[in-house]
């Protein structure tokens, strides 16, 4: 929760800084901003029911922030995409539902048309410990629970894209960027180690390869051709739809294995402050799964415009 404050102190610092420097008068240099915070919520109780079920509250907090700078051919557009979400009932606890924070930017230096000269940089990593529930792996006579290992966290992992390529852009909701020649990194702040079941415990002779980082090392480094996709559009009055394609090929190893990074965001407005939100992720990358990953959030939000 610490890094999600950091995040929204520099979102706020952000955008007063982009307000400061914006003049209505001034026809070079223009800023344009737009996003907003949801709460997501989802509530069930029960009292006698005899049909069963245990008592639960869930929240998701999302923001969705652009912010775009223009100075006659050049370009700048950026993108902070956060979210976290938890959840509460009478077996299980606190658990975590959702956690993701996604940092986009790509700057552009027109060429002609639609076509610009491009750098991007992106950068993924999570705010808390994630951890794996479904698999009982601590024996029955271990003092060790699931929560003293975390299978994820805060740079663990993060990862760090970046190049120059070139920018197809149409308007803010359709554009197309390429990178032929991307460096990517993924960090690992700590080791994670894999339990024992001989010995019934961990130990630093039984680490294991995490993300695709070596045990031992911090980072891995590839290079290949990156492409992302942006298109939002409303299908109807108050129903908007919002696709994000990240795609990665690595040179190196496996260049036929594409890295892949699709999210969808379904927002049908109910009004100036309620709306009913869908969000699919789809994430396919060998290093850290040999399969899809998948998130499905759907609820009632509650916006704020930023």
């Amino acid at each position: 929760m610490r890094n999600l404050l950091l995040l929204l102190l520099l979102l706020v610092s952000i955008t007063a800084f982009s307000q400061k420097n914006e003049s209505p008068n001034d026809s070079i240099v223009r800023w344009k901003k737009s996003g907003k915070i949801t709460l997501l919520i989802n509530q069930s109780a029960f009292s006698n029911w005899q049909a069963g079920g245990d008592n639960n509250f869930a929240g998701n907090l999302n923001l969705n922030y652009d912010l775009n700078y223009i100075d006659r051919d050049w370009s700048w557009d950026n993108k902070i995409l956060a979210s976290y979400g938890l959840t509460n009932n009478k077996d299980d606890g606190t658990r975590k539902t959702d956690d993701r924070l996604e940092l986009n930017s790509i700057l552009g230096k027109k060429l002609k048309a639609n076509w610009s000269a491009s750098f991007f940089m992106n950068f993924k990593t999570q705010f808390t410990n994630g951890y794996d529930y479904e698999d009982d792996f601590m024996g029955q006579n271990s003092t060790l629970t699931n929560e003293d290992f975390p299978t994820s966290g805060f740079f663990k992992p993060a990862y760090l894209s970046f190049g120059p390529g070139l920018l197809w852009k149409k308007n803010d909701n359709l554009y197309l960027n390429t990178s032929p020649l991307t460096a990517k990194f993924t960090f690992i702040t700590s080791e994670i180690f894999t339990y024992n079941e001989e010995t019934q415990s961990y130990d630093s002779s039984n680490l294991v390869e995490t993300f695709g980082v070596d045990p031992g090392d911090s980072f891995l480094s590839e290079f290949g051709f990156n492409a992302r996709a942006y298109y939002k559009f409303e299908i109807m009055n108050n129903i908007s739809m919002e696709n994000i394609l990240n795609l990665f090929s690595n040179y190196l190893d496996k260049p036929q294995n594409i890295d892949i990074d699709y999210t969808l965001n379904l927002v049908m407005k109910i009004n100036d402050v309620f709306s009913t939100n869908l969000t699919f992720q789809t994430i396919y990358d060998d290093n850290a799964f040999k399969g899809f990953q998948i998130r499905e959030i759907f609820g009632l939000g509650v916006n704020v415009n930023l």
